[in-house]
């Protein structure tokens, strides 16, 4: 079992930086993908960005530019920088991680709203 903590979530002001972490405990050694997801009011959960052990990163053509994702090994946690936020990214975004057995695991989300 992987359990997913995020942080760093809150309000922000238009224009501005925020930076999500998640920590991972647990079997983390089995984890070989982790990821951020995000789901905005009324709409379905989607794919931000993810990174893999071996540090491999992906992003959503929407973030593209704008996100950063990264992780410490040493630490456990994944990062999520996310630049010149605008309103179109108020969600919940959520740390995902997925295992060597495929089985996924899911942080308990954390809200990010940007203001104009």
């Amino acid at each position: 079992q992987v359990q997913l903590v995020e942080s760093g979530g809150g309000l922000v002001q238009g224009g501005r930086a925020l930076r999500l972490s998640c920590a991972a405990s647990g079997s983390i050694g089995s984890i070989n993908v982790m990821g951020w997801f995000r789901q905005a009011p009324g709409k379905q959960r989607e794919l931000v960005a993810t990174i893999t052990k071996s540090g491999n990163t992906n992003y959503a053509d929407s973030v593209k530019g704008r996100f950063t994702i990264s992780r410490d090994n040493a630490k456990n946690t994944v990062y999520l920088q996310m630049n010149s936020l605008n309103l179109e990214y108020t969600a919940v975004y959520y740390c995902h991680a997925l295992d060597s057995r495929l089985m996924s695991f899911w942080g308990q989300g954390t809200q990010v709203t940007v203001s104009s």
